[in-house]
């Protein structure tokens, strides 16, 4: 183009594009506003650590030491609240060989812009062979000494949008750190699964079975790329999320695996849902204390 002057059609459309250009950048600031919208998220922790949970519960039992990771493994697993550990049934059906089970929590919070460490990508990448799956299994879980709680499912469903939710809580066994009280449960809780993957390592013709799922901002699920749905859920000013994960020998397929998971977690789920935040209390503006919903009124960090 000659000259130091656009024509005058060149300005108009520049000008035109420049008003909708920030026009839209309003009109998105005020829907961010209007709707309550969250698109930076804050860290959440929590008094209580992964290692909490106990180590002896009524039907298992740890054997040898919590596994602690190298400061190069730390830092590929991104956090340093978590917990390896192996539990052994107590009372096995064949005294001779009872069935462990390699126990594994990690907890993450702040802005989560990676896909979760997973056993189908950790364990390959550090030489095992993948013989099978995914296959996504239900967890069972002893649903017997649960109850609703009425007023935390009304406010979760109106934070969430979610209609069909309900807020179980469960109570802690006597090997807790608080036993007999009660903790809320994540949603979606009474349709658990769990995502299993059959490794063998190189040499060996056993196979290894692992499976895992998340805990996000006080929901459920099995599919790593889904944390990032749930975390970030625009509606939340936090984002957290829990990697809950078993690995077993031994054991006959997934199934299995997953019976042994919904035993060990009868036991242990309510110190578990101890190491995250209680959710209902976040969408109350009642925790953390520098919750921006808070207000007057304050209440213990747990269920009643």
């Amino acid at each position: 183009m000659s000259g130091s002057r656009w024509p005058s059609s060149r300005r108009a459309a520049l000008l035109l594009s420049l008003a909708v250009l920030f026009g839209s950048a309003a009109a998105l600031g005020g829907a961010i506003r209007f709707f309550k919208l969250y698109t930076k998220k804050l860290p959440i922790q929590v008094t209580a650590k992964c290692a909490s949970v106990p180590a002896t519960t009524a039907h298992w039992e740890r054997v040898g030491g919590d596994e602690y990771l190298k400061e190069e493994v730390i830092e590929t697993l991104g956090t340093t609240n978590y917990v390896s550990r192996t539990y052994v049934e107590r009372q096995p059906k064949d005294p001779k060989s009872p069935r462990g089970v390699q126990f594994h929590l990690a907890y993450y919070t702040g802005m989560i812009d990676t896909v979760p460490h997973v056993p189908d990508r950790c364990f390959v990448a550090g030489g095992a062979v993948m013989a099978g799956g995914p296959w996504v299994v239900p967890v069972p879980l002893d649903r017997a000494e649960w109850t609703i709680d009425p007023a935390a499912s009304a406010d979760v469903r109106d934070a969430t949008g979610e209609r069909d939710v309900a807020i179980y809580s469960a109570r802690m066994g006597p090997d807790s750190a608080a036993p007999g009280n009660r903790v809320r449960l994540p949603r979606g809780i009474e349709h658990l699964d769990m995502r299993v993957f059959e490794f063998k390592s190189p040499g060996s013709d056993e196979p290894m079975y692992s499976g895992y799922f998340f805990i996000a901002n006080g929901a459920l699920t099995s599919l790593a790329q889904n944390v990032r749905l749930l975390a970030f859920d625009l509606r939340s000013d936090y984002a957290y999320y829990m990697k809950v994960q078993f690995t077993a020998t031994r054991i006959k397929g997934p199934e299995e695996l997953a019976k042994m998971a919904g035993s060990l977690l009868d036991d242990l789920l309510p110190d578990v849902m101890l190491c995250t935040p209680d959710w209902t209390e976040v969408v109350r503006g009642e925790y953390p204390a520098d919750n921006p919903r808070r207000k007057t009124s304050t209440s213990e960090h747990r269920a009643p």
